[in-house]
C-alpha cells in the first residue's frame, strides 16, 4: 500500500526493542519516525 503525501498512515502492530508489540495508535499525539530498510546483506 503507497500512501499519498499528507495522507495518515492505517494503524499497524510492531514489536520494539523489547519484544513487546505496540500500535501506531499507542502513539496517537507523538511524534515518531518509523524507519523502514531490507533485511541485512541482501540487495535493497
Amino acid at each position: 500500500m503507497l500512501l499519498e503525501v499528507g495522507n495518515n498512515a492505517p494503524d499497524f502492530n510492531l514489536p520494539n526493542q523489547n519484544d513487546q508489540t505496540i500500535s501506531l495508535s499507542d502513539l496517537k499525539g507523538q511524534k515518531i519516525i518509523i524507519w523502514f530498510y531490507p533485511k541485512a546483506n541482501t540487495p535493497g
